[in-house]
């Protein structure tokens, strides 16, 4: 499915107006300090509860992953409105955990440099520690993983090979397809280069991991400005996912790589993502 900017206005304003009668400060944010075996390191993580959360009563979870150069606080720092991620946990009543993934991990267990296996935290280590912290649904049912730019890549790719956690995805702006950009963003230090390593990119780039998907198993959106250096990547995977048959939301409006886009995306990536919750809790 492919929504035009017409569409999404009034569903935008809608939400716009809901999240503007949240108090925003209801939600409670815990920075808190994870392990990581396979790491050998502490990472931190920003894990924000709604304003009704109790021990008592479980919640869905929506992991939310930062882009390149920026850190578990990215989220809750930069969008314009500061305090829309706290608003939206309270408005759907979810759990969003903000970790961090490394300056360029990509979200990779890296075949290059054991010092980032950023999928294993993710979807191992992580998980187990939010699951045990918090009273969460500990079901694919009840988690899902979205993220921007390079974050937008980490949520498609993990959620593509751990379909057993996650029952949906959103990538924003993501990097969908990494071999344009052999020389950007650290993507060779995590896979080495793609002169010497073809195959490797070839294996890891999300864009190719779409035969690992079968109709109506995992709830996909994904969005990206027509302006934005990822646009073009996105429309092939959008055909591609097409081609395949693979129903997904495809979201594109005028709109460039930064976080005047990124903020208003986010806001209907949550309520897609809360409507996969309503529909499967």
């Amino acid at each position: 499915m492919k929504i035009t900017f017409f569409i999404l206005k009034p569903i935008l304003s809608v939400i716009v107006i809901l999240l503007a009668a949240q108090p925003g400060k209801a939600a409670k944010v815990d920075t808190v300090l994870t392990s990581s075996e396979a790491m050998h390191k502490k990472i931190k993580a920003a894990v924000v509860t709604p304003d009704k959360y109790n021990s008592n009563t479980k919640l869905p979870v929506m992991y939310l992953l930062h882009g390149a150069g920026g850190n578990y606080a990215e989220w809750l720092a930069k969008p314009g409105d500061k305090d829309v991620v706290k608003k939206m946990s309270d408005l759907y009543q979810m759990i969003i955990v903000c970790p961090d993934g490394g300056i360029t991990s990509w979200y990779y267990d890296s075949p290059v440099d054991s010092a980032y296996r950023y999928e294993t935290y993710i979807s191992k280590e992580l998980v187990s520690f939010v699951d045990q912290h918090y009273a969460t649904i500990q079901e694919r049912s009840g988690r899902a993983i979205v993220g921007l730019s390079m974050g937008g890549h980490g949520a498609l790719y993990l959620a593509f090979r751990h379909q057993d956690l996650y029952g949906a995805c959103g990538s924003i702006a993501g990097g969908v397809d990494i071999r344009p950009f052999p020389e950007n963003w650290d993507l060779a230090k995590r896979l080495g280069s793609y002169s010497d390593y073809p195959q490797r990119w070839e294996t890891n780039t999300v864009i190719n991991l779409t035969h690992l998907l079968t109709p109506n198993k995992l709830a996909i959106i994904i969005d990206c400005g027509t302006s934005d250096f990822f646009y073009e990547p996105n429309v092939r995977f959008h055909e591609k996912l097409l081609e395949r048959h693979i129903p997904h939301d495809f979201i594109t409006r005028p709109g460039s790589h930064n976080f005047e886009y990124f903020g208003k995306a986010l806001v209907t990536q949550a309520l897609f993502i809360s409507r996969f919750f309503d529909k499967t809790l």
